[in-house]
């Protein structure tokens, strides 16, 4: 198992460009199965979640290449399979999206129960509830979601309320509704920018979806999605995560490839970090000056409030801060579990409940740490950059799952970081 060495202490400079975006990606590749045509995606990052998916198309008899451009060409004519695996789907959350889209188009779909990273309960009961809604009858046997759509073997339209904002469950039905006979109307609709990533996909092969962006979404079925070619956004998460790093070791970095307008939140508590931030339409710039950074207080909430997928790297930052700051998570009840680990590396940090409160040190301390998940182990790599000493962060595969080349990518920024085998 791969492990990161980090030797802290130094500040980040320089300039990093942004991979495609994991969280769009994955969903627009589990929409090619929609399509009757070739479907061509772009920026894709290299990414095991991503390569996950792939095998999982795979597995379903759908043919995969890429070709001279560097795009995934996406041909399911040869499918001959409607059961992803729990061999497979076990690895990864993301899998539950391949139900929608392959219960629309076909009119049937053996979807084994996900996994993925132990940061809390996601059910997927929100899914079953809208696909039900519209007409679908599910069973689940040994582990597997069986579903089916009516005896005509199409899904109806209908008005889906979802109590709880949910980004999975709305991509799942969105994408379900799209070949689904009439019109279909989801109310509390998740608002991300991939939520938006995704319907642009799906009109631009052929779809009627209005309406992205807000709460409500408005679904016209169509008689068949024609596929054809779609370049995926650029990651958010990532691009925060970059900008928090620099932020922590007091540097200066530019970001290249991204989208300002996909993280306002992130860039407003950076901002009162004392970070002097710049922007334009694919760029961003932070300079810290030198200065350590203030506390900030957050609290994590559906978009377009402060995104989970930054909390922990912002604790990161609170750890070495001026100042004491209060982290509070309300999507994920497991999601401060790099608390422990950064209280390892000399940080003072008590939890009670979904509330930490972090009260910031000068430096941190190398230390052994070991990642729990995916942005807990983005906040241990921080944390490591900041550190005096050498810091060995181990189970990186976490973190190989959502960050593309970071080793790579740290080291045009000056970091001295290496991956080693385990």
């Amino acid at each position: 198992m791969d492990k990161l060495i980090i030797q802290g202490g130094g500040p980040l400079h320089g300039e990093v460009w942004i991979s495609g975006s994991k969280n769009s990606a994955l969903p627009i590749l589990s929409a090619t199965l929609l399509c009757e045509g070739l479907a061509t995606v772009s920026n894709l990052p290299h990414l095991q979640d991503v390569t996950t998916t792939i095998e999982l198309l795979g597995t379903l008899g759908v043919t995969v290449s890429i070709s001279e451009r560097m795009e995934l060409e996406v041909d399911n004519t040869t499918l001959h399979s409607l059961t992803a695996p729990y061999d497979l789907v076990k690895t990864m959350r993301a899998s539950i999206l391949v139900l929608g889209p392959m219960l629309s188009r076909y009119g049937e779909a053996n979807v084994s129960f996900p996994g993925g990273c132990a940061i809390g309960s996601r059910p997927v009961d929100l899914h079953l509830r809208g696909l039900e809604a519209m007409g679908a009858k599910i069973t689940i046997e040994d582990g597997y979601i069986k579903a089916k759509a009516r005896t005509d073997g199409r899904l109806v339209g209908c008005r889906i309320l979802m109590d709880i904002v949910s980004v999975g469950a709305t991509e799942n039905l969105m994408m379900a509704a799209v070949l689904a006979r009439g019109q279909t109307v989801i109310e509390n609709a998740a608002r991300e920018p991939e939520i938006v990533d995704l319907a642009n996909c799906l009109n631009a092969w052929g779809a009627d979806v209005q309406g992205a962006g807000s709460n409500r979404l408005v679904i016209n079925g169509v008689e068949k999605i024609v596929g054809g070619h779609f370049r995926v956004m650029p990651d958010r998460i990532e691009t925060g995560t970059y900008l928090a790093a620099a932020v922590a070791t007091r540097g200066k970095i530019r970001v290249t490839q991204t989208d300002p307008s996909s993280l306002e939140a992130v860039l407003l508590k950076l901002r009162e970090t004392g970070a002097e931030i710049t922007q334009g339409d694919d760029w961003i710039e932070l300079d810290m000056h030198g200065k350590r950074p203030k506390a900030v207080s957050l609290r994590t909430a559906p978009y377009p409030a402060f995104p989970t997928d930054m909390q922990a790297q912002l604790t990161a930052i609170n750890a070495v801060a001026e100042g004491t700051g209060v982290v509070t998570e309300t999507i994920f009840e497991n999601r401060l579990m790099q608390v422990q680990e950064l209280n390892r590396m000399g940080a003072s940090i008590t939890v009670e409940g979904n509330t930490a409160v972090v009260t910031g040190v000068e430096r941190l301390k190398a230390a052994p740490v070991m990642a729990s998940d995916l942005r807990a182990s983005a906040a241990l790599v921080i944390a490591a950059l900041v550190a005096d000493g050498e810091t060995i962060v181990d189970r990186i595969y976490h973190i190989d799952r959502g960050y593309e080349c970071i080793e790579e990518k740290l080291q045009l920024l000056g970091a001295k970081i290496k991956r080693v085998p385990g």
